[in-house]
């Protein structure tokens, strides 16, 4: 009970995606990104849309940033792939999927 009453008091202006979200969003995108070529699956496609349109205020980029910039240095994605998701996806991530992506810029 006390975490429910923590989650509704907690202000709006704080991010309201969490990493569990954005990982969850770009689940389908990690083999891709660690082993693929050619063009993004379908389903990671469908993954990164979802998290392209909801991640759209400054927290919640900062949280984006920081559950993306945390994920890619633990699988070390292919940077050419990961730099070319969006656009393979026909998209704008508002973050980019780097281990090296500095968060402090991102907003």
């Amino acid at each position: 009970m006390a975490a429910l009453m923590l989650l509704l008091l907690t202000p709006e202006s704080e991010a309201a995606v969490t990493c569990s979200d954005i990982l969850k969003d770009l689940r389908p995108c990690v083999n891709y990104l660690t082993n693929g070529t050619g063009k993004p699956p379908a389903a990671c496609c469908s993954g990164a849309k979802t998290l392209s349109s909801t991640v759209t205020n400054s927290a919640d980029k900062k949280t984006a940033c920081g559950c993306i910039k945390n994920a890619a240095q633990k699988m070390n994605p292919n940077a050419q792939l990961a730099q070319a998701l969006p656009g393979n996806c026909g998209i704008s991530l508002p973050v980019p999927v780097s281990p090296n992506v500095d968060c402090s810029k991102v907003g």
